[in-house]
């Protein structure tokens, strides 16, 4: 399967599954009641928004090369990204703000239910599957929107296990553990908003790629038949993909049509 094809269908799939968790915690919130499920339907909600955006950007950056853009599309991927860490950044701080404000009110009773335990287990093995997804996919075809994604559904697990932690709290009579945990879990989200954007300003600003890269480079241009030296090595992200240039040293008395063949096997093997 393609490149395109698997990130539009992993686009799909994470859309759909946001829409399901959504409508199921929002249906269990009604019926019991539950602070921590209701919060979690918010989060659930605002990660099916953000889809959208994820499923339509893949879809652009997945478009082929055309004459206004005739090196594709790529570039789009990192915009993604940087959209999904401002879905990160709002989630912690939102649990984060009803942590406190439960904490400060006294107000953390949270009500008590086989359904509510039921809806954020399933939530976060859904939400497990989806980030092993994402990952895999992500890093096997080098998307960082879903790379991204898939810290985003880790963040997703966290969150179900803080709410996890508060309804099982109170059905034991401890309910203050649901801010407390929310407040742990809300800065871990915000740290993991921060390596995303840390991580895709790279891509946009057109940043050298990790040196043991470059040095592989450089290696695997010295390793051709007839290639003497490698110098003025330049590489630099471009969206998510590397440009490279640099120049090979070889004897003087190669013809043209020699010298050609040799730069076609550093680009292959680059």
């Amino acid at each position: 399967m393609s490149r395109r094809d698997v990130l539009r269908r992993v686009g799909l799939v994470i859309l759909g599954a946001n829409l399901a968790l959504a409508l199921l915690k929002g249906v269990v919130w009604t019926e019991t009641g539950s602070l921590a499920v209701g919060s979690e339907a918010v989060n659930s909600l605002a990660d099916t928004a953000y889809s959208l955006v994820i499923v339509a950007g893949l879809y652009l950056t997945t478009q082929p090369p055309d004459f206004e853009h005739p090196h594709g599309h790529e570039r789009i991927e990192p915009f993604v990204s940087l959209f999904v860490a401002v879905g990160i950044f709002a989630a912690g701080g939102i649990i984060l703000w009803q942590a406190a404000s439960s904490l400060l009110s006294g107000d953390v009773g949270v009500s008590r239910g086989p359904a509510a335990v039921a809806v954020l287990v399933f939530s976060g093995m859904l939400k497990y599957a989806l980030y092993r997804s994402c990952l895999s996919a992500g890093r096997d075809h080098n998307s960082p929107a879903l790379v991204a994604t898939a810290l985003d559904n880790r963040n997703d697990i966290l969150t179900a296990a803080a709410a996890l932690v508060g309804v099982v709290g109170a059905t034991l009579g401890y309910p203050v553990l649901d801010p407390i945990a929310a407040m742990v879990v809300s800065a871990g989200i915000i740290y993991t908003g921060v390596e995303v954007v840390r991580d895709n300003l790279d891509y946009l600003v057109g940043a050298a790629p990790p040196e043991e890269l470059r040095a592989e480079i450089v290696r695997r241009a010295l390793e051709q038949d007839d290639v003497e030296g490698a110098h003025d090595v330049i590489a630099h992200y471009v969206g998510p993909e590397i440009d490279v240039s640099l120049h090979v040293e070889v004897e003087g008395d190669k013809t043209l049509f020699e010298a050609h063949d040799i730069e076609t096997a550093v680009i292959e093997a680059i």
